[in-house]
C-alpha cells in the first residue's frame, strides 16, 4: 500500500476526506483509542444513535455512539465491524473509539491489539454514510510517505487529506452564491424529493426558495445540505445589518417528561394559553423561555440540568434540558443524547445566508451578499450559549379545533440571535460574495 493508492480507494468509495491519527501505545483494542478532549469528532463522523449509560460502583459516566464502521483491505474490499462504537466521556470531556475488532472477519487485529507507537489510523466518511478505516505499522512505506506530507490542515487530533472531488467545495457554494445574489428577487418555490419546482406560499419558504436554487431536495437524513455545508437563511431588513436577526437552530420534539408521556394536548390544555388574538376554540404555548427564567405566560422555568456552567462541561451523562413548573414537575425535557444527536454533523461546516422578503402579488425573496461562515463546533459550545440566555426555547405550538376533532401543530424550535453565532463555532468568517 501506498499513499497514492489508498487516497484513490477511499475516493472510489465516495469519500471526500481523509482523517488521520498517528496512535499512541494506548490506543489499541483494550484500552479504546483516542479521538480528543471535546465532541467536535462527533461533528464529523455520523452517528445512528446514542446511548447514556449510567455510572455505576466503577464505571465511568458516558454516552455510547453506535457508527457505522468497516475496515478497508489493501484489496480495497470491506469488512464492517458492527460492535464498532464512540464512547463519550462527559466529565472530562473526551471521545473513545471501541469495539472496532469485534465480529469482523478481516480486521486488522495484530496491529489494533498491540501497544505499538506511531502506528497510522485512516479514517473517512463515504457518501451513504459509513467510516471507513485502515491501519498501517510505522515502518511501511505508507508511512514513510506520509511523513512527508507537509502542511496539512488539522481538525483535533487529526490531520486532514482532502480528496479532489471536496477540495473546492467552500468555493462552489460560495459561487453558488454570489450567482443566487446577482439574481435579485427570485419567485418563491421549493423542490420535491423527485426535484420538481413547486409553489412556496408559507411564511417559511425563504429557506425552501434557497434550497431549491442550490438544488437541495428535502430529505429525512440528518446530513449537510449542499457539499458538507449545512446552509441556513435568515431574514433581515437591511444587507448591511446581519448581527440583528433570530435564527431557528433545530427543532427537536421533546423526549420526555409530561409532554411524552401525557400528550402534547394535554401539555397545551395544562400549560398553554387562549389564543391571543381572539381565535376561537385554540390554545397555544409559545413565548421565549431563558435558563434560569420564570416565563410570565406559561410559569415555566428552563433549566439544564447535568451542565456545569463554570467548566463549560457536561457532568451527568442523564443531563437534560427541562421546562419545570411550579411543582417541581419536568412538562418537558430533551436528553443530551438526543440534543447531541441533532446537532452531530449537521453543524461542523455552517453556512448562514441573509434574505429580504416581499409579498406583493406574489411572495418574493432576494439573498445578501455577507454570508456567515462557521465552523467547527461542540455541542457543549451550545449549551454554554444557552445557559447564559443568548440561545432559548422559543415554540409555536397550538391546539386547533378542541371541541370538535383536536389538530395540533408541534413545533419546539431552539433559537438564536445571529450577533451570537461566532460562539458557536471555533472558526467564524464574513465572506462578501459579490466580488465572487
Amino acid at each position: 500500500m501506498n499513499l497514492q493508492k489508498l487516497r484513490l480507494l477511499f475516493a472510489n468509495n465516495g469519500c471526500k476526506e481523509i482523517l488521520i491519527k498517528k496512535l499512541a501505545p494506548n490506543d489499541n483494542s483494550k484500552n479504546q483509542v483516542y479521538f480528543g478532549g471535546n465532541f467536535e469528532i462527533i461533528n464529523v463522523l455520523p452517528i445512528s444513535s446514542i446511548e447514556t449509560v449510567d455510572a455505576g460502583d466503577w464505571k465511568r459516566e458516558r454516552f455510547k455512539a453506535s457508527i457505522n464502521f468497516a475496515w478497508l483491505t489493501d484489496e480495497g474490499d470491506i469488512f464492517p465491524a458492527p460492535k464498532a462504537q464512540l464512547i463519550l466521556y462527559p466529565k472530562y470531556p473526551e471521545v473513545r473509539f471501541s469495539g472496532f475488532l469485534l465480529g469482523c472477519k478481516n480486521a486488522p487485529s495484530k496491529l489494533m491489539t498491540q501497544r505499538l507507537a506511531n502506528r497510522l489510523l485512516f479514517i473517512s466518511v463515504n457518501n451513504q454514510g459509513q467510516i471507513l478505516g485502515y491501519v498501517t505499522h510505522p515502518e511501511s512505506q505508507l508511512f514513510l510517505e506520509f511523513e512527508k506530507e507537509n502542511d496539512l490542515p488539522e481538525n483535533g487530533v487529526f490531520r486532514v487529506i482532502e480528496l479532489p472531488q471536496a477540495v473546492n467545495n467552500r468555493n462552489i457554494l460560495l459561487g453558488e452564491l454570489s450567482r443566487i445574489y446577482n439574481l435579485g428577487w427570485i419567485d418563491s418555490k421549493r423542490l420535491d424529493t423527485d426535484h420538481n419546482i413547486l409553489p412556496c406560499n408559507a411564511s417559511n419558504c425563504g429557506g425552501y426558495t434557497l434550497e431549491a436554487e442550490l438544488g437541495v431536495a428535502p430529505n429525512g437524513y440528518s446530513e449537510p445540505d449542499f457539499m458538507g455545508w449545512e446552509v441556513k437563511q435568515f431574514g433581515v431588513k437591511r444587507f448591511d445589518k446581519i448581527d440583528a436577526s433570530v435564527i431557528t437552530l433545530m427543532t427537536p420534539e421533546p423526549t420526555d417528561g409530561l409532554y411524552k408521556t401525557k400528550g402534547a394536548e394535554y401539555f397545551i390544555k395544562t400549560y398553554g394559553y387562549k389564543d391571543k388574538k381572539g381565535r376561537p376554540d385554540r390554545m397555544n404555548f409559545g413565548g421565549v423561555h431563558k435558563a434560569g427564567i420564570i416565563h410570565k405566560t406559561t410559569n415555566l422555568k428552563l433549566l439544564l440540568i447535568g451542565f456545569d456552567e463554570a467548566s463549560g462541561k457536561i457532568r451527568n451523562s442523564n443531563g437534560r434540558i427541562v421546562l419545570m413548573d411550579k411543582n417541581d414537575k419536568e412538562t418537558a425535557s430533551w436528553s443530551f443524547a438526543s440534543m447531541l444527536l441533532h446537532w452531530n454533523r449537521k453543524h461542523d461546516k455552517a453556512c448562514y445566508v441573509p434574505s429580504l422578503s416581499e409579498i406583493k402579488e406574489n411572495r418574493r425573496y432576494k439573498y445578501g451578499n455577507n454570508i456567515i461562515l462557521g465552523t467547527g463546533t461542540d455541542f457543549q459550545l451550545f449549551l454554554a450559549q444557552m445557559a447564559i440566555g443568548n440561545i432559548y426555547y422559543d415554540p409555536g405550538i397550538k391546539l386547533e379545533n378542541m371541541s370538535t376533532k383536536p389538530k395540533i401543530k408541534k413545533r419546539s424550535q431552539f433559537r438564536i440571535k445571529s450577533k451570537f453565532l461566532p460562539e458557536l463555532y471555533k472558526k467564524n468568517e464574513i465572506v462578501n460574495v459579490s466580488s465572487s
